[in-house]
C-alpha cells in the first residue's frame, strides 16, 4: 500500500481505503455486523488506515462498525464520518448549529470515540457553502476536542470551490471516476493550492466500471441503483456518476475494448483515479472481503501511459461528457 498526505490534516492515509456505505453487504439487503468486522479487519490486514462512514448509513450500524474496529486494533486508523443528511426535509434552513453538534455528539456515542478525525458535511444544499456561521460552529467544536478537522462532502465543483474558501475546511470528498472528469480542471489545482485533502468516491461509478453489469442485470429494491437512476430520492450524480444506464455499457465496452489484455477494468479504474496527484484518498465501496484484496491491488498496478489516459479522454468525451461535464 501506498500512503499520500490528506491535505492539511497532516494525515498520511492510504491512496486506497475503504468507504463504508455498503460495509454491511448489498445495498438493500439487512446489515450484517460479521460481515461489516470481516471486510473492515481486511481492509486494514491489506494497509488501509483511512475509512469512511457517515450516520445515515444503515441508521448508525455502520459507524458503530467503525468504531468497534477502531477501538479492537492497535493500528492507526483515521476514522471520517459524516453529517447532515439526517434532517428531513434536507434543507438549508434546516442546517442550524444545535442540530449539526447533535449529529457530532451522535456520532461520537455511536462509534464510543472522545474525538472525530474528521467530520464533513454530508453533501449539503448549495446554499449551506454562504452560511459561514455552519461552518464557524465546527471550529468551535474542534476547540472543545470532539473534532480535529473539518470537511465536505459536495456533489458539484462550484460546491467544492466555495467549501475551500473557508480557512477550516481540511478536506473535499467529490465524484471522480472516468466516468466524471471534470474535478481535474480547476478544482483539483485550487485544491492542490490551497493545501486540501481530496477524498474520491464513488470511483466505479457505482458499479459500472467494474465491468461485470449487462443489460440485465437486476437490483435489490432498497438499492439506489434500481431506485435512484433518475434523481428520486437524492442527487442523481450519486448513482452510475449521473450516467444513463445503456450509456454506460457502451462506454464501458469502449475502454475494455482499449485495454486488452491488461488488469481487471475495476483496478484500471482505480489506478486512474491514482494518477493525479491532487488525489489523497479514494474510497471504493466494498460489500465482501475479497472485493477489499481486489482494490488494493490496483496500489501496484504500473502507472497508466500516456496513450492510456488518452484512450479514456476519447471514450468519456464520445459516450459520457454530453451527459455530465457541465452539470457537476
Amino acid at each position: 500500500m501506498n500512503y499520500r498526505t490528506l491535505g492539511k490534516t497532516g494525515y498520511k492515509v492510504s491512496e486506497i481505503s475503504l468507504g463504508t456505505w455498503q460495509v454491511g453487504g448489498k445495498w438493500g439487503s439487512p446489515f450484517d455486523h460479521e460481515l461489516a468486522d470481516n471486510i473492515l479487519h481486511t481492509a486494514v490486514d491489506q494497509g488501509v488506515n483511512f475509512i469512511d462512514t457517515a450516520d445515515v448509513y444503515e441508521g448508525g450500524e455502520s459507524e458503530k462498525a467503525v468504531g468497534r474496529l477502531v477501538r479492537n486494533r492497535s493500528e492507526r486508523i483515521y476514522v471520517a464520518t459524516k453529517c447532515g443528511r439526517q434532517l428531513n426535509p434536507h434543507t438549508s434552513e434546516a442546517y442550524q448549529p444545535a442540530a449539526l453538534r447533535q449529529f457530532v455528539e451522535d456520532s461520537l456515542r455511536n462509534m464510543q470515540l472522545d474525538t472525530l478525525d474528521l467530520i464533513q458535511l454530508h453533501c449539503p444544499p448549495t446554499d449551506v457553502y454562504y452560511r459561514p456561521e455552519i461552518f464557524e460552529l465546527f471550529s468551535r467544536l474542534k476547540d472543545e476536542g470532539k473534532i480535529q478537522h473539518l470537511g465536505v462532502s459536495v456533489e458539484r465543483v462550484e460546491e467544492g470551490l466555495k467549501a475551500i474558501e473557508y480557512p477550516n475546511v481540511s478536506t473535499v470528498q467529490i465524484i471522480f471516476n472516468m466516468f466524471r472528469h471534470r474535478p481535474s480542471e480547476l478544482f483539483f489545482r485550487e485544491a492542490k493550492a490551497r493545501n486540501i485533502g481530496v477524498i474520491v468516491r464513488v470511483p466505479l461509478a457505482s458499479g459500472l466500471l467494474t465491468g461485470k453489469f449487462t443489460k440485465d442485470s437486476k437490483f435489490l429494491e432498497g438499492d439506489h441503483r434500481h431506485f435512484n437512476r433518475e434523481g428520486e430520492a437524492f442527487d442523481k450524480g450519486e448513482t452510475f456518476s449521473g450516467v444513463d444506464y445503456e450509456t454506460g455499457l457502451k462506454a464501458v465496452e469502449a475502454l475494455e475494448a482499449r485495454f486488452p489484455g491488461k488488469a481487471p477494468l475495476a483496478q484500471l479504474a482505480l489506478r486512474w483515479v491514482l494518477m493525479f496527484d491532487a488525489v489523497s484518498s479514494v474510497i471504493p465501496g466494498a460489500s465482501r472481503p475479497e472485493q477489499i484484496r481486489s482494490n488494493v491491488e490496483a496500489s501496484d498496478l504500473p502507472p497508466l501511459t500516456v496513450e492510456e489516459m488518452a484512450a479514456v479522454r476519447e471514450v468519456y468525451y464520445q459516450y459520457i461528457a454530453p451527459q455530465v461535464h457541465q452539470r457537476w
